[in-house]
């Protein structure tokens, strides 16, 4: 049985963020994750997943641009120093919650010089914190257009041409489902470069039994291979977090 995670920044948006640990471990997950933790202590995050008992899987890097401008800079030929910045931050606050993933946004671009400046920025990032997990996620363009890095495919050829121990790839199961249409190909095909799973339904990004992927054998498939990663509920509930809950009941049965 795999090892869930609640997306804490989509889910129990109900309570207060340093009680949405609380709630998580009750509801069955002994994890979790954050996308921007950037606005509170992380001090008092850490505490509070202590608390649960629950670890902190990932975060996203770098940290977001409220006032409209890019929210990720790996890709952006001429932000290199800024992205540089943005990590630094990202790895303080990665290390003061202990999460096990930084997940480096690659941001809007395209073309041979925003690619060479994607392997350029990630080298860096895993030569700079050699004993971090560093992931990268393709995302769809229909709801990210002209996100850098929307394809399975390239994201792997980045991959083996860094050749980084620590540098990843981030499965979506939704965004793969809306990229190929076969998300379960996707894993299958790209399995031994995966470090860590998010899940949700299709179409719609609800609940992961709202729609048409087919979860429970998903996660035999995961078993069968021995994936060891987390795999993390990132969706927005149709309704209350805890109304939306049996997949995870179902799932974590013995």
């Amino acid at each position: 049985m795999p090892r869930f995670a609640a997306n804490l920044t989509w889910m129990f948006t109900e309570l207060q963020m340093f009680d949405r640990f609380a709630a998580a471990s009750e509801a069955g997950f002994t994890g979790v994750e954050i996308l921007f933790p950037y606005d509170l202590s992380a001090p008092q995050m850490y505490r509070a997943a202590v608390k649960a008992g629950v670890e902190i899987a990932l975060i996203n890097c770098p940290p977001p641009n409220w006032a409209g401008g890019p929210r990720g800079f790996a890709a952006i030929p001429g932000n290199e120093e800024r992205f540089k910045r943005d990590f630094e931050r990202s790895l303080r606050v990665a290390e003061a919650l202990r999460a096990r993933h930084i997940h480096i946004m690659a941001g809007k671009a395209k073309g041979p010089e925003a690619l060479e400046t994607y392997i350029a920025n990630l080298s860096w990032a895993a030569e700079r914190a050699p004993h971090t997990s560093l992931t990268i996620e393709p995302l769809n363009l229909e709801d990210h257009p002209g996100y850098f890095l929307s394809d399975y495919d390239q994201a792997t050829r980045i991959l083996n041409r860094i050749g980084a121990p620590n540098l990843g790839l981030q499965l979506d199961t939704y965004h793969a489902q809306v990229i190929t249409g076969d998300m379960r190909s996707v894993w299958s095909e790209h399995a031994p470069l995966v470090r860590h799973i998010q899940i949700a339904g299709h179409p719609g990004r609800h609940e992961p039994d709202e729609g048409s992927l087919d979860y429970p054998a998903f996660f035999r498939a995961l078993d069968d291979w021995g994936y060891k990663g987390w795999v993390s509920a990132e969706y927005e509930p149709l309704r209350t977090t805890q109304s939306g809950l049996d997949w995870l009941r179902r799932a974590t049965q013995p």
